[in-house]
């Protein structure tokens, strides 16, 4: 004789998944756009000032629409500056900085991730508490450093000093934890296979998205660094982008359509490797956060 379990009863009174409201979605929508236009607008009237003259630019209402005065605003720009030297220069420290810092943190984090040494947190917390020093504190002990090694006006002062950063290991030494197998590290080693070349067969294939994340931060940062070639840089020849561009501004007479026109084409290369590179960005941060 079978027997057959009753249904259960339908609750009316049971809690359902209910789905955010419409509205909610579109507002949020709006809110999102509103601020995505509003962190957009400096960008905006830089490329469009760029096209227009000093005259044009402070008159009111100001010029909201692109212009036809970007060739001669050129023109003012590598008359008073060696503007193409000034970016083949940003562009030659941002390669050497970014290829260095990928090349030695890599390195320190592998050290950090795999191997068991003396000290090994001692110096690990070390490294990491350089970051909680103020970037100004560095500046005379820096000038003084550059200074002594015979530095001074070289582009090597921007980018030496800072192929190691403390960020950067970090960086590398989370993503080898919690990617790069240690079973892996130990059957190369029993293979016969020397410290050298697991380092380069095995773990740099493994490390692309950190790499390519901490190449675009890294290359940012040298971009866009005033206060290192303010402190060691003295010739107009040797000045980076953001050093040559403040160079342009005085009391009396600024050239602002120069001005915003060196602007826009020093830009325009982030804005375009940000593009290429954005998903990269985001994979390699997030990255080992979810298990």
């Amino acid at each position: 004789m079978s027997t057959t379990m009753p249904a259960a009863p339908f609750d009316a009174a049971a809690p359902r998944a209910t789905q955010p409201p419409r509205m909610t979605a579109w507002a949020a929508y709006l809110l999102v756009g509103a601020g995505a236009l509003i962190m957009l607008a400096p960008f905006y009237f830089m490329f469009v000032f760029a096209t227009h003259s000093r005259t044009e630019i402070f008159s009111l209402p100001p010029p909201l629409w692109f212009g036809d005065d970007f060739l001669n605003n050129v023109a003012i720009l590598t008359k008073r500056l060696p503007f193409w030297r000034n970016l083949g220069l940003s562009l030659y420290v941002g390669v050497c900085n970014t290829g260095l810092t990928l090349l030695f943190c890599s390195m320190g984090g592998y050290a950090f991730a795999m191997y068991e040494f003396r000290f090994k947190k001692a110096l690990f917390g070390l490294v990491m508490g350089t970051m909680l020093l103020p970037s100004f504190m560095n500046m005379i002990p820096s000038f003084m450093i550059m200074d002594l090694l015979g530095w001074i006006d070289q582009p090597r002062a921007l980018y030496i000093p800072g192929a190691a950063s403390a960020f950067g290991i970090f960086l590398m030494r989370q993503f080898i934890s919690s990617a790069v197998p240690r079973e892996l590290v130990e059957a190369a080693r029993m293979d016969g296979c020397g410290e050298l070349g697991i380092y380069a067969r095995i773990v740099l294939p493994l490390l692309k998205p950190a790499l390519g994340t901490l190449g675009l931060i890294t290359f940012i940062a040298s971009w866009n660094n005033f206060i290192g070639p303010l402190v060691v840089m003295r010739s107009p020849e040797m000045y980076t982008l953001p050093l040559a561009l403040r160079s342009l501004q005085s009391p009396v007479d600024t050239e602002w359509g120069a001005l915003m026109a060196g602007s826009a084409i020093a830009t325009l290369p982030l804005i375009v490797l940000f593009v290429l590179c954005s998903r990269q960005l985001i994979s390699g941060l997030t990255v080992g956060a979810v298990k």
